[in-house]
């Protein structure tokens, strides 16, 4: 779109409006090839049209030749030119409204409603005064040629309004985008579903009902007053450190107070005017003025909305003038709950007088009794967290604004069954219901590690319903313990191990010995390569001193790293007794307490009973999201071996979404986060969408003190690590691979647009599969045994040239694939070059493994050639100089676990990781996705190709379409 001037050009209805592009200069737009080769932009047109242009001395009328696209379909290419480097200042504007429109309609501000004409539309709303303040400051920054429109012979030349243009844009891509397939299983019906236009003049009403209150030109709120009681008496008293024993106590008949509700205007546009409605009414032209000509019609629209949803105010709409409604005692307390709720959800918000606001508040206690036990003292009263049966007490206290009540005083309120009652020579209003409810409240029992989350936490749910915490006792105690780690004595490096700690080892081991003395599970979640393994050791060997921490420790892990668990054991805390439960001779008999066992997550599957049967004192999961399913058999089998503490390892606590991190902690400490789905409930689902910043700071204390992840690049962790840099080498596809790709998507896309659902969804991932393997090499597509001539493969020649420089250098090179057939591929080239390389894959048997390793880090070979799915994790290769990652995984965190099989502690040289990329094809788009982690990325990086199977055949084409990269 480069030098093209853009405008929206709007039509009745909504949606059918346009974006025109044209070149100043009349020349032929350079746009039109490109928007004739999209599939999706196949309903432009071109036109010659008379559009207002600004002058030196005002505006002209002039004919210029341009290319029209629906709204709909000049998305994406709006959003594009608004980043485009030669972009026109006009079509960076517009680009700029697209996307304040695609978020107003990511945060579903969709109103129905009617066209001038009676036809079905949708429009943004409703706008909160932040919402407004942006269209206002967008519609600010209008450059003149954006709103350089076409015009007819009998319209006057003169520009639109900035600001109005700009919203009846929004309104259009509003109108659009919510008319797609699935709508009408939405709707009901083809009304506001449908791509046509559909004329129901019957629905007027009811769109002029939808408008009051949200888009019209003013908004509702009721003002109650009382009367009736003396002066002064409602104004807020001086807080009180202890519960008073004054009797609460109903308002005497001969004192009864008087409510009446007060209907107020706000305007939309200018959220500080505020005004009776009484006042619109009253004829008072300064104030119509200020609320627009249709003032009045507002108002009583949204009156009319309030009634239906708050009968109470029904006589409001038959009054001369409605400037107010009396309330009887059950209709305050009817507004103090149900009432309340039903006029938010319609928008309208209810003012209660400055000092009677309804302030019924409950509190939890958690904890021992409050009988002046020592805060700190976390002694032989305290129970095993790890323990289902011990149970602490859960009590309730309640409070009206800043006073604590007696349980006399709730009762007195709960009887009274009035919404103003006196307390302590006090007026209040309470919720009757809500004080019969609190009363119903019974105090009961907890788990202690319930107890502990909450205290944690700050609050719990009941009832569905938040309420917040406070704890007490040696649970207090513990609570700050936890939460201020800094304050206590650091543990000691055990003696005998046979090294020094960094100093953030020495954190990591004060921290899990903390935590694992007093029964509680955590996870150390440190990068790869930064000594989770060495600082596990230096663990054991400190519980190893103490007595009530006895008992042999149990490592579980993958197959591939139970040899490095045993020469790290081996060579950092010597003469410590280590056996593999492994194999078809595994036993246990006669271990000693201060022994390491290793096993495999098979052996565990296949063994749970054998190994449920020992009293360990520590149950270490390494590797451990490979439990991150709760309902697999291994995370099942885990959670079956009983332990005086459990430990999680992994660099990867959560891959693709929160729940996995509930599987690891609620393994290591059951219970701390609640039921999976309660806790989705009350924090994934918030914290995953970004839509309360409360439930992820709630989280955060709650998980805090048992999870603790440190990066390489976190300040301080690891400053002898050498740089490490990260290359993406982009390379051309061969003629070979160029045919073969373009025959693939043609001949697959044909086949997609003819299939059912689960039949499509198949033929995507192999779609997806095939481009992948053609741009690593042709052979590899073809299932052919050897690569064949040189010349077939981008990559390959790239590769070859990367090697001879390396090789030349006397460095060592990981080169990862996520495909065995092509590693054999490799193998056998760079075997015909001469070059000694070695294959590690899923099936390589464990002791060849260690071999290989040994190899490599001895110089023996190298060329290590590695599975990424079997050698991604668990391996220290810190020889190698250079990764190159010969294909995309489509999770950049496994490749970044891969990459950390040489940049991590004991690597001295620098590191250059190379990721190979075929020019022009899906792993190009991927690749950008991944760089910007925008839009469809956050998709592929959670769920990999099955992300991709939901597209459209058109985004699916647009995805996979070969662009250039051709030699």
């Amino acid at each position: 779109m480069a030098g093209c001037h853009t405008v929206f050009v709007p039509a009745v209805p909504a949606r059918t409006g346009a974006v025109a592009f044209w070149r100043p200069d009349r020349g032929r737009l350079p746009c039109l090839p490109a928007l004739s080769s999209r599939p999706s932009l196949a309903s432009a047109a071109v036109e010659d049209l008379p559009v207002v242009r600004p002058t030196d001395a005002g505006v002209a009328l002039t004919r210029v030749r341009a290319v029209l696209i629906p709204v709909r379909e000049a998305l994406p290419v709006l959003t594009h030119a608004r980043v485009a480097q030669d972009g026109h200042r006009a079509a960076v504007f517009w680009g700029a409204a697209s996307l304040l429109a695609l978020r107003f309609v990511a945060r579903g501000l969709l109103l129905p409603g009617l066209s001038p004409d009676d036809h079905d539309a949708w429009r943004v709303g409703p706008l909160g005064p932040d919402d407004v303040e942006a269209v206002r400051r967008l519609a600010a920054s209008m450059p003149p040629e954006a709103h350089a429109v076409p015009v007819d012979a009998a319209t006057p030349l003169r520009l639109p309004d900035p600001e109005g243009l700009l919203r009846a844009f929004l309104d259009a891509v509003a109108d659009a985008l919510p008319r797609s397939p699935a709508a009408p299983l939405v709707t009901g019906g083809p009304a506001y579903a449908a791509p046509e236009p559909r004329r129901l003049p019957e629905l007027r009403p009811w769109a002029d009902d939808v408008a009051a209150g949200h888009d019209a030109g003013v908004r509702l709120s009721l003002r109650i007053e009382v009367s009736g009681i003396e002066p002064g008496e409602s104004e807020p008293a001086h807080a009180e450190s202890e519960p008073a024993h004054a009797e609460s106590e109903p308002v005497p008949d001969e004192a009864a107070a008087r409510f009446r509700a007060v209907p107020q205007v706000h305007s939309v546009s200018d959220p500080a005017l505020v005004v009776d409605v009484a006042e619109i009414w009253g004829g008072a032209g300064a104030v119509k003025g200020r609320f627009g000509p249709r003032a009045r019609r507002d108002a009583l629209l949204a009156l009319r909305r309030a009634a239906r949803a708050w009968p109470a105010l029904t006589p409001l709409l038959s009054a001369t003038v409605p400037d107010a409604v009396g309330l009887l005692e059950e209709e305050v307390a009817e507004l103090l709950g149900e009432g309340s709720r039903a006029l938010a959800a319609a928008g309208v918000e209810v003012h209660w007088p400055r000092g009677l606001t309804p302030a019924l508040t409950a509190r939890a206690v958690v904890g021992p009794p409050e009988d002046g036990t020592e805060r700190d003292s976390f002694g032989p009263d305290a129970p095993s967290f790890l323990s289902a049966d011990a149970l602490l007490s859960f009590t309730w206290s309640f409070a009206v604004g800043d006073r604590r009540l007696t349980r006399e005083e709730l009762d007195r309120l709960a009887e009274a069954n009035r919404p103003l009652v006196r307390l302590r020579d006090r007026w209040v209003l309470i919720d009757p219901q809500e004080a019969r409810r609190a009363r119903a409240h019974q105090d009961g029992k907890v788990t202690p590690v319930e107890a502990l989350g909450a205290a944690l936490a700050g609050s719990t749910e009941v009832d569905g319903r938040v309420v917040e915490v406070r704890s007490t006792g040696w649970l207090a105690g513990l609570r700050e313990r936890l939460t201020d780690p800094g304050a206590q004595e650091p543990v000691e490096q055990p003696a005998a191990l046979d090294a020094t700690l960094r100093d953030y080892q020495r954190r990591g081991l004060d921290w899990l010995a903390r935590n694992t003395s007093l029964g509680l599970g955590c996870c150390l979640a440190d990068d790869m390569g930064l000594g989770k393994t060495i600082t596990l050791i230096s663990l054991h060997l400190h519980r190893r001193t103490d007595a009530s921490a006895a008992g042999p420790t149990l490592v579980v892990c993958p197959t591939s790293l139970m040899g490095n668990w045993q020469r790290e054991i081996e060579r950092f805390a010597p003469g410590t007794p280590v056996r593999r439960f492994h194999g078809p001779r595994r036993e246990l008999d006669a271990l000693a307490d201060g022994e390491f066992v290793l096993t495999t997550y098979g052996t565990l599957r296949l063994d749970a009973d054998r190994l449920g049967e020992v009293p360990w004192g520590l149950v270490v999961a390494d590797e451990a999201q490979h439990v991150k399913n709760p309902y697999s058999a291994t995370a099942r089998a885990l959670r079956t071996i009983g332990a005086r503490a459990r430990v999680a390892l992994t660099g990867t606590p959560v891959e693709n979404n929160l729940s996995e991190l509930w599987a690891i902690l609620d393994w290591t400490t059951p219970g701390l986060l609640g039921r999976l789905g309660t806790f989705r409930r009350r924090y994934a689902r918030e914290v995953e969408g970004g839509g309360d910043p409360a439930a992820a700071e709630r989280l955060s204390r709650l998980v805090a003190p048992f999870l603790l992840r440190r990066r390489k690049s976190d300040p301080g962790i690891a400053p002898e690590l050498p740089p490490k840099t990260e290359t993406d080498r982009p390379v051309a596809l061969s003629r070979e691979q160029t045919g073969l790709y373009e025959a693939v998507v043609r001949e697959t896309l044909a086949a997609i647009a003819d299939t059912d659902d689960m039949a499509r969804r198949g033929l995507i991932v192999k779609l997806l599969t095939g481009l992948k393997q053609i741009c690593n090499h042709p052979a590899q597509y073809l299932k052919e045994e050897r690569p064949g001539p040189a010349g077939r493969s981008g990559k390959l020649e790239l590769l070859d040239e990367l090697l001879e420089t390396i090789l030349s250098e006397g460095a060592g090179v990981l080169v990862f694939t996520q495909y065995v057939r092509m590693a054999r591929l490799l193998e056998r080239h760079l075997a015909a070059r001469g070059v000694p390389t070695q294959f590690l894959h899923g099936g390589t048997p464990v002791a060849e493994r260690e071999a290989m390793v040994g190899r490599f880090q001895d110089g023996e070979v190298p060329v290590f050639l590695l599975s990424l799915k079997a050698a991604g994790t668990g391996l220290n290769l810190t020889r190698a100089e250079h990764v190159v990652h010969y294909d995309r995984w489509w999770n950049p965190a496994v490749e970044a676990q891969a990459t950390d099989r040489a940049y991590r502690i004991g690597q001295t040289r620098p590191v250059q990781v190379h990721r190979l990329i075929a020019e022009g094809t899906i792993e190009d788009r991927i690749a950008d996705m991944l760089r910007r982690k925008q839009g469809l990325a956050d998709a592929v990086l959670g769920s990999g190709e099955a992300a991709f199977t939901e597209l459209t055949d058109t985004e699916l084409a647009e995805l996979v379409e070969l662009r250039g990269g051709t030699r």
